[in-house]
């Protein structure tokens, strides 16, 4: 789809968490979303609950990242970020 542009909104949790982050895992964040934004079913899709949700997950510093967003041709709207503790019952609020 060359020569679209590709919204990209974040959820004022994902912006909180994204927030508290030390530089360089904002730059492998910023990577990860570079990634989504070029093929959005790069993560997981998720279901019952959760569908239309996808999860990506990536390393930053020896740890594993959880990014959840959801998606359709023209905006990207990422939803939450953390580690795997309690990241599907805070992603169900």
């Amino acid at each position: 789809m060359p020569g679209w542009t590709v919204e990209v909104f974040q959820s004022a949790i994902f912006a909180r968490s994204y927030k508290k982050l030390f530089k360089n895992q904002k730059i492998d964040v910023d990577a990860g979303i570079e990634k989504i934004i070029k093929d959005p079913q790069i993560g997981t899709q998720k279901r019952g609950d959760l569908s239309g949700v996808y999860v990506y997950k990536f390393k930053s510093q020896n740890q594993e990242i959880l990014l959840a967003y959801e998606f359709d041709p023209k905006t990207r709207y990422l939803l939450l970020l953390g580690t795997h503790e309690n990241f599907y019952r805070d992603l169900k609020r």
